[in-house]
């Protein structure tokens, strides 16, 4: 059984802070019956509850009891190529594999009758890795590049953001959302939501860790665990949520996992999604692998940031073996990484592996994205290449960040950063108009006195100047939701 640790807890803030291709195999079902009708916004259909949020008080506590383990590290897994065809049914209401999501839930035990938390002891391997003695063969790498270092002067800061008229749109994901993810895909609970224009009239949305039968909040608890995943939406009428058309699926009503993971805990968890753009027709994703979930709030070990690409529309993705950024002592920036393209360059803005550090920021040449020595990066008023192999940056934000999201208005001319702000206890938005600013002080649109354990804060990129929408999970549901926010 896969799950979330515990100790990645640290998304809770208690005040303190924190095409689908033709010949492929295609999956049917035999739908349910007696559809109700849509009801935008509140969830797919009539016959849904309105979603409600989950108490921070949890019905089910999991607790990963860790054992030593000593293994050997036999490096990357193979990534699942297997794809089916998802035909859904038109009307939004029809559970497409009820033999697959309906079956009936366990009864409950003597506790949860008398109300008390269900717990659950889970025994956890934590594993001491020998090196892998046959490493697999690397291809050639990219040809060395030297690019040059360039001054880069601020722009005046802005104004801070006028945040107004915030409010809850829709949630996304999970039991009686907008999209029926439970019965469509078996997501029953799942995080992030992070957002890209894939093609001009087509948003993708990656999600991270996605659990699916027995799915208990709070966090990822329970069985089905995929690392990551992709839907995509072409709907602009995000007054009422974001409407997924579809998934990357493997199989009948099951989403894919698009980045393999070990699931092996001090080697490799997971390996989770942190921004996405295109260039053409080639779709990139950047990611972390992470090694472990730390017990200290809203920190973790990754091994490195890096990114990967897909050229069939994101159905299959291969991970770069030189495009990364390795974790050097823990405390390595563009481990969690927001990737922009604007102009004749590709931004990447990134922060260290907990969400306590500062950003950082490099560029690199459009048609130089999965060489790592073609980057330059921002040193208090220079763009410079890295120094044998280590890149260095100014703080263009001061600490600390988390889950960050940036967005180039292109009506405004004005970049947007979002980001969970843990010192002022919410996500908060950040306006410049240089990548590497001065940044306006940051303000608030969402903070934890109403969601008290919010994270994320993903900008979609259809916001305009006035109307910002970002996507917001709770640790205490384990879902994402859509935001609205006024920007005056």
């Amino acid at each position: 059984m896969a799950k979330r640790l515990v100790a990645a807890a640290g998304a809770v803030i208690f005040g303190a802070g924190v095409l689908v291709g033709m010949g492929r195999p295609v999956a049917t079902a035999e739908p349910e019956t007696g559809a109700a009708p849509e009801v935008p916004g509140i969830g797919a259909c009539g016959t849904d509850a309105r979603p409600e949020h989950v108490s921070v008080v949890p019905k089910t506590v999991e607790v990963p009891v860790a054992y030593p383990v000593v293994t050997v590290d036999t490096g990357p897994l193979p990534e699942n190529t297997k794809r089916v065809t998802m035909e859904l049914p038109p009307d939004p209401c029809v559970n497409p594999c009820p033999d697959l999501t309906d079956t009936p839930a366990p009864p409950p035990g003597l506790g949860e009758q008398l109300g008390l938390p269900k717990l659950i002891l889970r025994p956890q391997p934590f594993n001491f890795a020998l090196p892998n003695p046959n490493p697999p063969a690397l291809p050639p790498g990219p040809e060395l590049a030297h690019p040059a270092t360039e001054p880069a002067a601020q722009s005046p800061a802005r104004p801070a953001p006028q945040v107004s008229d915030v409010r809850e749109v829709s949630k996304l994901t999970g039991a009686d959302s907008l999209n029926r993810t439970d019965k469509r895909w078996q997501v029953q609970g799942t995080d992030l939501g992070i957002m890209w224009q894939s093609a001009p009239d087509e948003i993708a949305i990656a999600f991270g860790d996605t659990v699916g039968r027995e799915f208990h909040p709070p966090g990822g608890m329970g069985e089905d665990w995929r690392s990551n995943l992709l839907a995509f939406s072409k709907n602009r009428d995000l007054a009422n949520g974001v409407v997924f058309d579809r998934m990357v699926t493997d199989d009948r009503c099951h989403a894919a996992e698009m980045l393999s993971s070990r699931k092996m805990d001090n080697i490799e968890i997971t390996t989770i999604p942190t921004s996405g753009f295109a260039l053409g027709d080639r779709q990139y994703m950047s990611y972390m692998s992470i090694r472990t979930w730390n017990s200290g709030p809203g920190t973790w070990y990754t091994n490195y940031g890096g990114l990967a690409y897909s050229d069939d529309h994101g159905e299959h993705w291969t991970k770069d073996p030189y495009a990364k950024w390795e974790n050097i002592f823990g405390v390595s920036n563009f481990q969690v990484a927001a990737m922009v393209p604007q102009g004749d360059w590709v931004y990447m803005f990134g922060i260290p592996n907990t969400r306590l550090g500062g950003v950082g920021l490099a560029r690199v040449p459009k048609d130089q994205v999965l060489n790592p020595t073609a980057y330059q990066y921002w040193q208090g008023g220079s763009w410079a290449p890295a120094v044998n192999g280590t890149a260095t940056a100014t703080p263009i934000v001061d600490a600390p960040a988390g889950e960050l999201s940036v967005r180039y208005d292109e009506d405004r001319k004005v970049w947007q950063m979002s980001y969970l702000d843990t010192a002022k206890a919410g996500l908060v938005v950040r306006e410049s108009d240089s990548p590497q600013g001065v940044w306006s002080d940051s303000a608030v649109t969402v903070s934890a006195l109403q969601f008290p354990e919010l994270y994320g804060g993903f900008i979609h990129p259809w916001s305009t100047g006035q109307d910002l929408y970002f996507t917001m999970s709770t640790w205490n549901d384990y879902n994402v939701y859509l935001m609205h926010a006024t920007l005056n």
